[in-house]
């Protein structure tokens, strides 16, 4: 995260305090202690911190009292509560209250170290989604979005339209198109926009890691399981869940999926607790699911659940009058990242870009002149600093499978076959790449 996290320890024994203290110093935390809810309450009206740990059991004002008192200035605190007492009811109570979670002492930690990891997600989840507001000022015009083309316009009127519902959506379009920024900017204009927008790629995880993902997990539920964990499903709660590349889960995942959409509960993998969430399920994939229905590998009720608005996302090609504007961007974007000076493209660069068909779409697009980026010289792009030869792909290939098969093999080659390097100049996983090269039966000898 870009800013330290600070922690505040409210404790009357000197000897939690301080080894607290040191441990979390140690772990780069901001860290301030108080001997007793009083004390913290008052450091609380001057200073705001990211997590307060507080122990039940003090003289005085006891912990649970505190939360509640905490709760009431600033409902959003994340208070973890502490006692050496933990009974069912105490730690029920404290929940209820409003608390994050609990812990026991003596402390376990690498149960503590985990809680304040998962806590500090959390808190990077709040600010991304603080920022994403801030960029986008609730979208109220989503025409901020790159696109001034005939395609693009449609695109952006059922953005508008649908925002305002609680409908679930299917986004589909080629890779590389920009289904997730989409997704993003229906959460931006909808009446959820200040609660989190979640994203679970689903083809990069195998079934029982997306289960553990978007369901979450109990302390001892499967070899390695050591904390219990909060799913996606829980963290989206009166936000969004972007589910992208949803073609690709399996066919049990597909009753689960189901199952929760239909009632909002789930349970944790290893609990046996019912767990409520208030989110919106938006979904995306490159795959004709309605094919996949016709064949048997996509559950034709779960399709009719998700696919009650569907959006089709142009590829590049069909929306060539937006090129220059996107080149535009990516120019800017990549020479105030690189700290360079101001750059504009000449008009040659620019007519043969928007010459090519781009099989990788706008990501392609992106890469293209990112590396122009590094490579040119001077304050113009031109001819030289585009990777004609090397990148782009031949038009002769027959369907948009040739187009990307070929694609990949050369940036495989550029890269000399290393697979961490090549997927991110795709930028896109490891797995999915190897996918992509199993799908293709891709080998060294295809150069």
């Amino acid at each position: 995260m870009a800013k330290k996290i600070s922690i505040l320890i409210v404790d009357d024994e000197e000897s939690v305090r301080d080894s607290l203290y040191n441990w979390f110093l140690e772990d780069g935390f901001h860290v301030e202690c108080a001997e007793n809810a009083k004390r913290a309450l008052t450091i609380l009206e001057s200073d705001q911190f990211d997590i307060i740990l507080a122990d039940i059991k003090m003289p005085g004002m006891d912990g649970l009292e505190m939360l509640r008192r905490i709760k009431l200035i600033k409902p959003d605190s994340i208070v973890i509560v502490m006692t050496a007492f933990a009974t069912v009811d105490t730690a029920v109570k404290a929940l209820k209250d409003g608390a994050y979670d609990y812990v026991t002492k003596p402390f376990d930690p690498d149960d503590l170290t985990h809680l304040i990891r998962n806590a500090t997600k959390q808190i990077s989840l709040v600010e991304e989604n603080e920022t994403l507001k801030q960029k986008v000022t609730s979208l109220e015009n989503v025409e901020d979005l790159i696109g001034k083309s005939e395609a693009m316009k449609g695109v952006l009127k059922q953005v508008e339209s649908v925002a305002q519902t609680n409908s679930s959506v299917i986004i589909t379009g080629e890779s590389g198109t920009g289904k997730e920024l989409i997704a993003r900017a229906i959460h931006a204009n909808s009446p959820r926009k200040f609660f989190p927008f979640v994203s679970v790629h689903c083809g990069a995880l195998t079934e029982s890691l997306l289960e553990s993902e978007l369901f979450g997990h109990e302390k001892g539920a499967f070899t390695g399981a050591m904390y219990n964990r909060k799913g996606r499903f829980e963290m989206a709660d009166s936000g969004s869940i972007f589910l992208d590349e949803i073609a690709t889960i399996s066919t049990k995942m597909q009753v689960e999926l189901l199952r929760v959409l239909e009632s909002k509960t789930f349970m944790r993998v290893g609990g046996n607790k019912e767990i409520s969430s208030d989110f919106r399920v938006i979904c995306a994939t490159n795959k004709d699911l309605k094919s996949m229905v016709e064949k048997g590998t996509f559950r034709e009720d779960l399709f009719y659940r998700l696919n009650v608005v569907n959006i089709q996302i142009p590829p590049l090609r069909d929306r060539k009058d937006d090129i220059p504007l996107l080149v535009n961007y990516f120019i800017n974007k990549y020479c105030t990242s690189m700290n360079k000076p101001p750059a504009s493209i000449d008009q040659a660069a620019l007519n043969r870009i928007q010459e090519f068909n781009f099989p990788g779409n706008i990501r392609e697009l992106e890469n293209m002149i990112e590396r122009a980026i590094v490579v040119g010289n001077g304050k113009k792009i031109t001819l030289k600093d585009l990777p004609l030869e090397k990148t782009f792909v031949s038009n002769s290939a027959e369907s948009l499978d040739d187009f990307e098969r070929a694609f990949i093999l050369q940036i495989l080659t550029k890269y000399e076959w290393n697979i961490s390097r090549t997927a991110r100049a795709l930028k896109v996983d490891r797995v999915t790449l190897y996918n992509k090269i199993k799908k293709y039966d891709l080998k060294l000898a295809d150069q």
